[in-house]
Formats: structure tokens, C-alpha cells, sequence
């Protein structure tokens, strides 16, 4: 086959372009889950941790006790441990409703009473702003891996044990 010059450069002209288009469309199409911790987050490990029991399942649940730790919560995290989770502990005994704002994993979230009697439980999706509200008033609220309360058959009704004191409430 016989190949003019101005046809050679046109095959490496397309033969050099067809990659870089390939690398560059790669470079700007980078999942949202690529997301970085914003400064002045906390970082996992900075949370306090308690261990829970529901049932006979064992929760490594990272404590969430103030305002700037809740309005955080699981933000930016891209995983979970199997049996890993945050605790929300609030002050009042209150409707307190969530959102999945930069939360990049879908999650399920139990709310509890004072004495850990789960009342409600629900399933979020990641990085949604709908609200996620009990239909009764408490105190604590349990973020877990999408799914988990169900696949560990915990229900609306049963408790939560190895939660820690609420100021002001009695358990």
C-alpha cells in the first residue's frame, strides 16, 4: 500500500489524539465519590466510639454529640466496616430529621427513645436532600449501611443497649 506524507501525518495526528481524548475525557468524568474531606472536617478517626449491641450484633458506632459533629455525620466517608456506624446524641427530646447532603453512601438510620427503643428505621439515599424524620420524638439516631437493620432482622420495637447518658434525660 502506498501512503502519501499528508496522509501519514493525518493517521498520527489521530493515532496521538484518539488517547489524549480518552485520558482527558477519564480526567473530567472522575466519580463525585472522588470527593476529598473539606478543611476543618473531622476525620473518622477523631470521632469518639462507643460499642453498641442490637440484638446479638456488636456496633463500632462513632458518637456524633455536639453540632458541628452531627451537622458532619457520615459526610464524605466512601465506606463503611460491616457492623460500623455513627450514633447521633441529641440534647432534647425532639423529631430530629436527617438529609444525605455530600453523603456518598446510601445508608439506613434507626430512631431510638432515650432508652434505646428503636422507632422508627429508614432507608437513605446518597447524596439526596430529602428529609429522613421519625414519627416519634427521641433522642438517638443510628446510622448503619444501607440495609443492615433489615438483614439483621432489627425492627421498630427493640432496643439499642450501650448507649451513652443523655445530659438532662433520665433512661
Amino acid at each position: 500500500m502506498r501512503f502519501s506524507m499528508r496522509s501519514l501525518m493525518a493517521r498520527f495526528a489521530i493515532a496521538v489524539a484518539l488517547p489524549l481524548a480518552a485520558i482527558s475525557f477519564a480526567a473530567t468524568s472522575a466519580p463525585v465519590h472522588a470527593q476529598q474531606m473539606p478543611p476543618g472536617a473531622k476525620q473518622p478517626s477523631e470521632f469518639p466510639r462507643v460499642k453498641l449491641t442490637a440484638g446479638m450484633f456488636v456496633i463500632d458506632a462513632a458518637v456524633a454529640a455536639n453540632d458541628a459533629d452531627r451537622e458532619q455525620g457520615l459526610m464524605y466517608r466512601t465506606n463503611l466496616a460491616p457492623n460500623e456506624g455513627m450514633l447521633f446524641v441529641f440534647n432534647e427530646n425532639a423529631g430530629h430529621c436527617f438529609w444525605m447532603k455530600n453523603t456518598l453512601i446510601p445508608l439506613s438510620i434507626a430512631f431510638m427513645r432515650a432508652d434505646g427503643t428503636i422507632t422508627d428505621i429508614d432507608e437513605m439515599q446518597a447524596e439526596t436532600t430529602n428529609n429522613h424524620c421519625p414519627t416519634h420524638n427521641g433522642v438517638f439516631a443510628l446510622e448503619m449501611s444501607k440495609g443492615w437493620f433489615t438483614s439483621k432482622g432489627i425492627k421498630p420495637g427493640m432496643q439499642i443497649q450501650g448507649l451513652p447518658p443523655v445530659p438532662g434525660m433520665t433512661q
